[in-house]
Parts: structure tokens; sequence; C-alpha cells
């Protein structure tokens, strides 16, 4: 079963992680360090990263590094794009009511 990006960035911890490799390659051992869980746990979160293509490994020596894959991240901001503009129009529709209200008081 292949999942897609959003059940990926579903889970709070997933989240976690891409936030964290975001700023650099870490190894599982290293991203487990920072949750409160096991490093079984955080190899499973990783694996399901992985199947949705929002990380990439690479070897080094003995170590595996994951890192962010951030064009894959551009699928979630298409798909936000569409909201944006929406709160984009509903914004400028209350900075017009504020300026209207605004003038009345004066």
């Amino acid at each position: 079963m292949r999942r897609d990006i959003f059940q990926a960035i579903a889970d709070p911890t997933r989240r976690a992680i891409i936030a964290l490799i975001a700023l650099q390659a870490m190894t599982p051992n290293a991203i487990a360090g920072h949750f409160d869980t096991t490093r079984q746990a955080v190899s499973k979160h990783l694996r399901i990263l992985a199947e949705c293509e929002l990380v990439k490994q690479e070897h080094k020596g003995r170590e595996i590094y994951y890192q962010l894959k951030i064009d894959k991240m551009k699928e979630i901001d298409n798909w936000l794009e569409q909201f944006r503009k929406i709160w984009e129009s509903r914004f400028d529709q209350l900075d017009n009511l504020l300026s209207t209200i605004k003038k009345q008081k004066k």
C-alpha cells in the first residue's frame, strides 16, 4: 500500500521529524534522541516518510543519514495555495470593512 504525503504529515511526530531534518541530515539515533519514544518507533516514522518520498537516505560509512526532500514539500504547498488565495481574499474583505467602519466614525 502506497501512502500519500498527507498521511505522512498527519502525525505530529512525523512533522517534528521533518522539522528536525529540514535543518540538517541526521541518523535515526540522533533523531530518536529528540523524542520520548523508542528508536524502533522513530524508525517506523522514518519508513513512512520514506514511503511518501519526503525523506531520502544517504549512506556514509556504517551510518544512514536521513534528509528532507524539499521538492516533495512543494506538493503540500501547491495544495495549500488554493486555501491561501481564499484566506487572502477574506483578509482583504476584512480590511475593506474595517476601513469603511473607521471612515464612518470620523
